[in-house]
């Protein structure tokens, strides 16, 4: 897997510029083509809630494109904020790597 220094762009970043920004669509009616609260659509957008693969299916049935697409936004950027992390990084570390059995 190739890692930059460059944070990716978080699914709400994707979701507002990319989506509802061009469509002219608020939160409010995102949130109704979505059939869920408009709390939900705004933690999205505010990065303060992850797409779960329900969700994916959701977006991806609202815009026309894959589950795939919105859970690898979020894959990229969760894998980004665990190397990025001191935290994290000091877990990883820990771990040892199996000695394969041939």
């Amino acid at each position: 897997m190739l890692f930059t220094k460059r944070k990716p762009a978080s699914v709400g970043e994707i979701l507002a510029e990319e989506f509802m920004t061009p469509m002219g669509l608020t939160q409010a009616a995102l949130a109704e083509a979505m059939g869920v609260q408009r709390k939900h659509v705004n933690e999205l957008c505010n990065d303060r809630r992850s797409v779960t693969a329900p969700t994916a299916l959701i977006l991806a049935r609202v815009f026309g494109n894959s589950p795939e697409f919105w859970l690898n936004v979020q894959r990229r950027s969760d894998l980004w904020e665990a190397t990025h992390s001191p935290k994290e990084r000091e877990r990883i570390a820990r771990a040892k790597p199996l000695k394969s059995v041939a």
